[in-house]
């Protein structure tokens, strides 16, 4: 089994920003999968279901992104999976431009809090990872309110798309490996 987890903040008044672009790329696999992410177990919310003929759990930790490992402890102990092919992590990166995905099979936070706590959680960076593009902060904007700002509606069409694009990525890493979705993915 696979597990699929999106990083973002719980509350709704997140839902739709830029730091919780995890948490959306995960309900676009949902609602195309016919996957109810429904069910509070592990500190996330989770929905078992089928993605490109495989057996995946997709979660959304409820733990807020700074404390995010708390929860991908728990669930890669319970189903006691492989982190380096069976996890895989979204969430959104300032280096990127909206609309950018990139692939890694491993790496450092790269100065992501919910990534430096899954990293120190799993005691291993070696676990795939989607960085999904949300633009540099402008000049003289806090990082924080830049994060948890929503998207302009001229950048939404680009982000609807990169979230299904997301979605074709998880797919072909679980059924074609992390080297041919980098070839894929990377620098479109």
């Amino acid at each position: 089994m696979y597990i699929i987890v999106g990083l973002g903040n719980p509350e709704q008044k997140y839902e739709g920003t830029r730091h919780n672009i995890g948490f959306s790329a995960v309900t676009v696999l949902a609602d195309e999968n016919g996957i109810s992410i429904d069910t509070k177990k592990h500190k996330a919310l989770v929905g078992k279901g089928v993605l490109g003929g495989q057996k995946v759990l997709l979660a959304k930790p409820r733990t807020y992104m700074n404390l995010s490992g708390e929860s991908v402890r728990e669930l890669v102990d319970y189903y006691k999976i492989d982190l380096e092919e069976e996890l895989i992590v979204i969430y959104d990166d300032i280096a990127l431009p909206p609309g950018k995905i990139r692939i890694r099979p491993k790496g450092s936070a790269g100065g992501h809090n919910g990534i430096k706590n899954i990293i120190a959680h799993l005691g291993s960076d070696k676990f795939p990872r989607i960085r999904v593009g949300v633009g540099e902060k402008p000049k003289g904007w806090d990082l924080a309110d830049y994060v948890l700002s929503r998207f302009p509606a001229e950048e939404e069409p680009v982000i609807r798309e990169v979230l299904q694009n997301v979605g074709k990525a998880c797919e072909v890493i679980i059924n074609e490996g992390i080297d041919t979705a980098m070839n894929q993915f990377n620098g479109q």
